[in-house]
């Protein structure tokens, strides 16, 4: 952990890289490893660990634990504690799932995105649309979004620096700290209608160092509380038919005599489903309400009408259809504007701050070259919504 805290402090690797090797150390390798002699730790066992972190949580925690054993014998071995190092003969930790194709909004979509957003008194106020759209304008993750500040953008070029990210990290707080890959710093051209809008949010006065999305307080905003304000508006409270439906079962739970833990914990669901269905944010299959039939020990009669309630609060709606969306999503639209637009993989790589694409690629072509082109594209991709949001009534202060 020396060499990562090292790394740390030369802004080479993230703090919370280091957060993430410490709890799998504590959490998935000490307790299975711990009291090993060095000369103890054989390949076979060694594989054997990290073969049950695999099987018991997750082929992620097992490649992280193996990068992190791996780190921590070849120190061993330059330091002459051991002869070889035992995780260099272990096989590679193939994924048994299938890889996910890439999603991303087309146009329809993002107009029905921004649409719900408008209606939503809550994301209006946690100031979701405009954020939207400068993500979609960037590609930028949601932490390097919120890092920018007035000083980085160019007022009357549209250029924006794109070399810092915002981060939680334990027993700090929130940091702004500089992107741990040379790819990631940036300069960024936007599109004509993103530099409207943050020309439109400036005020006089405000400070250069303050960021283009601020909290309340006018300080950096935590990337962990607007991701949860997206979860939130993506899954809205529902129709008037779908909240009796969540009020329902809400007391039917109660007769039961069960928290929302124990009831999650007795249906086998994720821990805040049935949070989600008493509040009406999600939409109730039939398979769902049997199954918490099932659980509350509804009597038949009752079970009826819990059934014929459930069909009609069941039509989709636009929340429903867009219930995969997440702030990764809009780097992902990014890139697809600009595929469809025909712009090159280099000059995909480039916008989002991806490192590499071959060898030939890194060493010849610049990395931080600018990429006008890729902001006319995202103008014609996103100019409609951003003129619909100009010319709509003002709504709750942003």
């Amino acid at each position: 952990m020396k060499d990562q805290q090292a790394l740390v402090e030369a802004e080479i690797n993230s703090p919370v890289t280091l957060e993430t090797y410490r709890y799998q150390t504590a959490k998935n390798i000490l307790p299975r490893i711990g009291e090993l002699a060095l000369e103890e730790a054989t390949t076979p066992r060694v594989n054997r660990v990290i073969v049950a972190i695999k099987d018991e949580v997750g082929a992620a925690s097992a490649k992280t634990c193996k990068s992190i054993l791996a780190g921590s014998f070849a120190l061993a071995v330059r330091y002459g504690a051991l002869k070889l190092n035992p995780v260099r003969e272990i096989a590679s930790l193939a994924n048994s799932t299938r890889r996910k194709p890439t999603r991303a909004l087309e146009q329809t979509e993002r107009d029905d995105w921004f649409e719900l957003l408008r209606q939503d008194e809550r994301a209006v106020k946690a100031d979701l649309i405009d954020f939207s759209k400068f993500m979609i304008a960037t590609g930028e993750r949601i932490g390097e979004c919120l890092a920018v500040s007035w000083r980085d953008l160019d007022r009357q070029t549209g250029e924006v620096d794109c070399s810092h990210q915002i981060q939680r990290i334990k027993g700090q707080g929130l940091i702004r700290r500089r992107v741990k890959s040379a790819a990631g710093e940036r300069i960024l051209k936007l599109p004509e209608w993103a530099l409207e809008m943050l020309n439109d949010r400036w005020k006089p006065g405000t400070s250069l160092d303050a960021p283009l999305f601020p909290d309340s307080k006018g300080g950096f905003r935590d990337p962990h509380n607007v991701s949860k304000a997206l979860r939130d508006a993506r899954r809205p409270i529902g129709s008037q038919r779908r909240r009796e439906l969540g009020a329902l079962l809400r007391q039917h739970r109660r007769a039961a005599n069960l928290t929302q833990t124990q009831a999650v914990a007795k249906l086998g669901w994720p821990k805040t489903r049935v949070s989600l269905v008493e509040t009406g944010r999600v939409r109730v299959e039939i398979e769902d309400a049997i199954a918490l039939a099932d659980a509350y020990r509804i009597p038949r009669a009752a079970r009826s009408a819990l059934l014929e309630m459930t069909e009609l609060a069941g039509m989709r709606t636009v929340a429903d259809e867009l219930s995969w969306v997440t702030s990764h999503k809009f780097r992902k639209t990014t890139a697809t504007i600009l595929e469809d637009a025909g712009q090159s993989p280099r000059q995909i790589a480039d916008q989002l701050g991806h490192s590499r694409l071959s060898t030939t690629m890194d060493d010849y072509i610049g990395r931080k070259t600018r990429n006008p082109e890729a902001a006319k594209h995202l103008d014609d991709a996103m100019r409609s919504i951003h003129e619909q949001d100009r010319q709509a009534p003002p709504g709750p202060d942003r």
